[in-house]
């Protein structure tokens, strides 16, 4: 497999990529070829191959749940997915007192 080297990744990137790495315990690179698939509309339900762990993570219900709950977060997440990438970045996010 080829190899990247991605270069001038601001400290925020590069800081949230090492907290979700820590906290899914998966490794940096994990992390990044997980959001390269998922921004580059690659994902599939046999993701993690390379590392057989599971990239559901989200999208998995824990607790109880009726029908409703479940319909609504199911409509969430799949509203998320359909989201351009950069309409949920930093910058574009609302300050405030910006209006809408």
């Amino acid at each position: 497999m080829p190899d990247l080297v991605i270069r001038h990744i601001d400290n925020l990137m590069a800081e949230r990529i090492k907290a979700l790495a820590k906290e899914r315990q998966w490794s940096i690179n994990d992390v990044v070829l997980h959001a390269l698939r998922h921004g580059l509309g690659m994902a599939s339900t046999n993701l993690f191959a390379e590392t057989m762990l599971d990239p559901g993570e989200l999208t998995t219900l824990g607790g109880q749940w009726d029908a409703k709950e479940k319909a609504v977060f199911q409509e969430a997440v799949q509203a998320l997915s359909r989201t351009p990438p950069t309409q949920l970045a930093p910058g574009n996010l609302l300050q405030g007192d910006d209006e809408l």
